[in-house]
């Protein structure tokens, strides 16, 4: 009998170890990727990746708008511009709503909006229709960011979060490249521009259709102080063996407080970085035609091609980058790749008749560190602000970030006719070289640390 109750003991302690082990309990930050994660990456990216579509396409459309309607210097510049003064002014207030009434909404409201919107440009009968319909997509397409960014930041594990972050850049520059493509096949096409500012309505409803299930962010929820809907969702999607970390509070959203104490250090710094990757990249995007031109892409349909090229190398930089973002840091990464984004520019400022062999090997090497900067611009607001402002200071940094754009479109075009390309290219090596300045002397280390300590007011990271 005795053997017997031995036995039972021994039987349930195993079965004890045994069920301890099942409860284990993973934290959100330390969880491998999964299909869900990689689907909501995949989708929270589409957002970016219409702006690049977007801002790609009225390129093409311009050119090939007087067909159908008659379109004055001054409006040509209107339609140009309209987009990214929309975007300036929906990042910076959709960032705010989306840190007040949550994540989830804003995710699948712009899209249902950029969607009419696009359609509509079909059947325009005036530019300043058009301006009109360019500029509500433009506010549109830059409230996502904010949204999207920040549902991939909390979502995202920290040892995959510059990863998950990367693809953001990565889309732009696809989306931009898709444009090329769409461009390049209806360019010859009657009332081909119609149809290439609608048919962003197609990615649009594909990206909505993969949103429409993706539930709200848990960590926005605890922050809300809604915390039993928090732990559902997480159980939902991973599992009941997952939680949250346990250092997410509620904690009111106050958009003033991103301008206030060391968080508003952190805002200059992201504005400073990303001008400084913008405004340069935007010098050599003017530029490049020049360069593919000499293989014969420079005019008219070919352009498409030669821009296609000119993207697909700044697209290919994001990849090492997500990768060196874990391997040797944020910090690292972000000083070298300006350093070199510098020498870049100044080879070709310095020897601007180099030859296009020098220019060439000059323009793909600072389009390929451009990668550095390029995905940080992205990570950086969304590590460096706690979850109840985060997507309010995304907001404010892609708002700055369009300030910097605007000012090439505008600016760069007639810089390079006034004082070449010599001139241009120094002054964009300066640029970089304020950006390595700036990254040196404030760059924090985020690599490896959860969200709540990099989002906390004390956070140091040096």
């Amino acid at each position: 009998m005795r053997d017997h109750t031995m036995i039972r003991s021994s039987a349930i302690e195993v079965l004890e170890e045994i069920y301890a082990v099942k409860k284990e309990v993973t934290d959100l930050e330390d969880l491998d990727m999964s299909g869900v994660l990689w689907r909501i990456i995949a989708f929270s990216s589409g957002g970016p990746f219409l702006e690049g579509y977007v801002l790609g396409i009225i390129g093409v459309a311009l050119s090939r708008l007087g067909t159908d309607i008659e379109i004055s210097n001054s409006m040509s510049g209107l339609l140009g511009i309209a987009a990214l003064v929309g975007l300036f002014l929906g990042a910076a207030v959709g960032g705010w709503l989306t840190d007040l009434i949550g994540r989830h909404k804003m995710f699948i409201l712009d899209l249902i909006v950029i969607v009419v919107l696009s359609a509509l440009c079909a059947v325009v009968t005036s530019p300043l229709q058009l301006v009109a319909l360019r500029f509500l997509i433009g506010v549109a397409i830059g409230a996502d960011y904010p949204i999207a960014t920040s549902m991939i930041a909390e979502f995202s594990p920290r040892k995959h979060r510059a990863m998950s972050m990367g693809m953001i850049a990565a889309a732009w520059y696809l989306g931009a490249n898709v444009a090329a493509l769409v461009g390049y096949a209806l360019y010859e096409t009657p009332h081909g521009w119609r149809w290439m500012l609608a048919s962003s309505a197609i990615p649009a409803v594909l990206i909505l259709i993969g949103r429409w299930d993706i539930p709200e962010s848990p960590r926005w929820l605890a922050s809300k102080g809604r915390q039993e809907e928090a732990d559902r969702v997480v159980m939902k999607l991973f599992g009941e063996n997952v939680r949250l970390p346990a250092q997410e509070v509620a904690e009111k959203t106050e958009f003033k407080k991103i301008f206030s104490g060391v968080y508003l250090r952190r805002v200059i710094f992201v504005g400073v970085i990303w001008l400084c990757q913008a405004i340069p990249m935007f010098a050599l995007y003017t530029y490049g035609p020049t360069i593919v031109g000499s293989i014969g892409l420079g005019e008219g349909r070919n352009s498409l091609i030669g821009e296609l090229v000119i993207g697909t190398f700044f697209m290919l930089g994001t990849f090492p980058a997500m990768y060196l973002a874990e391997r040797v840091g944020r910090r690292p990464l972000i000083i070298w790749c300006f350093f070199g984004m510098t020498i870049a520019l100044g080879l070709i400022g310095f020897f601007p008749q180099g030859g296009i062999v020098l220019i060439s090997i000059c323009f793909i090497a600072y389009a390929l560190l451009a990668g550095g900067p390029g995905n940080l611009e992205w990570l950086y607001p969304n590590e460096l602000f706690p979850t109840s402002i985060r997507a309010s200071a995304m907001g404010v940094a892609m708002a700055l970030s369009r300030i910097g754009t605007v000012y090439s479109m505008f600016v760069l075009p007639a810089f390079i006719a006034d004082y070449g390309i010599s001139a241009t290219m120094l002054a964009g090596a300066l640029i970089s070289a304020l950006g390595f300045g700036v990254s040196f002397a404030w760059a924090p280390e985020t690599k490896g640390l959860s969200l709540d300590v990099t989002g906390s007011a004390d956070f140091k990271g040096r």
